[in-house]
């Protein structure tokens, strides 16, 4: 089960319960709660109609002639009037209270409804409780298995100088107020149901709100992780650095602590990725320099130790350059940003570049040739002079005596094609990684392999790219410079 179903469901679950637990109690002390309030009612409505049947029965009147009495007919005028009234939603169209008047040894004197007159009630507990001085309450049922026929019973003590002389007792069906318990029971379930409601919609909204931080910090987390050597060497290739996703609280500080992970294991990779091939790197010129070294130990011709003089200073000459190669990559690849100032020509950046290998390409009996339209930009003038020179160094190390290198020019976009042997189409595509060579066109792999990294990471820094196709004959490779602005 995936998370959210599971949050969702712990959620609905719990709250359920909560409804539940609560609804239960609500709907047992609603019946209780009603008759506790209706049996106050008949307290009072009792002791306040036993003040008024005193008299009647202290003096005799009510138990010579009970139908004709003063009491009786007051309580007759109110059983006969008409009702129709609401109680807040509940509609009331009878007079439900009956009363009766017993003497003092429990024989009824008076009876509203007029039906147990002369009945003898001393055996029932309300009324016996009564006369013994006790309060007297019970609840009787008609029909002894239909709670619905229960009659509540409240009695009251007649009292006459100290002493008591009768009971009045007040009755209620439970049915009169069955309706009200009814509409609360009803009311009570559409607000249970609501909750409910209300409360799986908040559940399905957190559930939500909390999968959706989740599922985003766990894409973050499937784009973290270091690049491959190849992505590292080819900036170009190597997918974006993934954005640390903005969220409250724990989940935030995780993203954080992810990101921070992330730079660590991306630059111990990266460490390691450099120490592996500058290794490799290293092993032909020290393997050359140590052998001609034990051969220069030895007596030899002077043409013989002159040749492996010149060996030992080529092959320091290959370190040198490689190391200074590699501390230019590694700033290279340490910026973030662009430092501008101004516009940026691509054609005096094209002239300052030749004018550096002015003097390496006329010892070749190689020319330059600079065509097309100039055009600016926000680039950093240094980088672009860097990458056409490294262009340009390249395209010397390839092309034959006497050849041409073409620098062409189009608005934004710098192109160097040189005459030389070009590039098998299979290998067209590793151009641009570190450490990566060809041969030389008289065979040798002078070179250190990172002229065209130092290129591409210049590329990916101003957001541009680097393409290099077989132009027959030679090799054509076209900067593309982007408009990423600087610091």
């Amino acid at each position: 089960m995936r998370l959210g179903l599971r949050l969702f469901f712990a959620f609905f679950v719990i709250n359920g319960l909560a409804a539940f637990f609560v609804l239960r109690v609500f709907m047992v002390e609603i019946k209780p709660s009603v008759r506790k309030v209706t049996e106050d009612t008949l307290v009072e409505t009792s002791y306040a109609l036993a003040a008024l049947a005193a008299p009647e029965l202290a003096s005799g009147a009510l138990a010579q002639d009970p139908a004709h009495s003063l009491f009786a007919r007051q309580l007759q005028s109110y059983t006969g009037q008409p009702v129709k009234v609401w109680i807040w939603d509940t509609r009331k169209a009878s007079l439900d209270l009956r009363v009766t008047v017993t003497d003092e040894k429990g024989l009824v004197l008076f009876d509203s409804a007029g039906s147990d007159v002369g009945a003898d009630y001393a055996r029932w507990r309300d009324v016996h409780l009564t006369l013994r001085g006790e309060y007297g309450a019970r609840t009787t049922r008609d029909i002894a298995h239909d709670e619905s026929s229960s009659v509540m019973y409240v009695s009251a003590p007649i009292v006459d100088g100290g002493r008591i002389i009768g009971v009045l007792t007040t009755s209620k069906p439970a049915r009169s107020v069955q309706k009200i318990v009814d509409s609360a029971e009803r009311k009570m379930l559409r607000g249970g149901l609501l909750f409910l409601l209300l409360s799986a919609g908040v559940g399905f909204a957190v559930t939500w709100w909390l999968v959706l931080h989740v599922r985003r910090l766990r894409r973050y987390a499937q784009q973290v992780q270091a690049p491959t050597l190849q992505e590292e060497a080819l900036p170009t290739a190597a997918p974006p650095s993934p954005q640390v996703p903005h969220m409250p609280g724990e989940l935030g500080e995780l993203a954080t602590a992810m990101e921070s992970m992330r730079r660590r294991l991306e630059g111990r990779d990266y460490i390691e990725g450099y120490v592996r091939a500058l290794t490799h790197e290293l092993k032909s010129p020290v393997a050359a320099i140590r052998g001609a070294g034990e051969l220069l130990q030895e007596d030899l011709p002077e043409p013989d130790r002159q040749l492996f003089a010149r060996q030992v200073v080529d092959q320091c000459q290959r370190l040198q350059n490689l190391v200074d190669q590699l501390l230019q990559l590694s700033r290279l690849e340490q910026r973030q940003q662009l430092q501008t100032q101004g516009l940026c020509s691509l054609r005096e950046s094209a002239q300052q570049a030749m004018a550096q290998l002015a003097s390496a390409a006329e010892q070749c009996g190689i020319g330059f040739e600079l065509s097309g339209e100039d055009s600016q930009g926000p680039w950093e003038a240094g980088l672009v002079v860097l990458a056409i020179s490294n262009l340009l160094q390249n395209a010397l190390d390839f092309s034959p005596r006497g050849s041409r290198i073409f620098v062409e020019l189009a608005p934004s976009c710098i192109s160097v094609r040189d005459q030389g042997p070009g590039v098998p189409a299979a290998l067209l595509g590793r151009l641009g990684q570190r450490f990566f060579t060809t041969p030389r066109p008289n065979g040798e792999r002078s070179g250190t392999g990172l002229g065209l990294s130092i290129v591409a990471r210049i590329m990916a820094l101003h957001g541009g790219s680097m393409q290099a196709c077989n132009s027959e004959p030679g090799l054509c490779v076209t900067l593309h410079w982007g408009q990423r602005r600087g610091a």
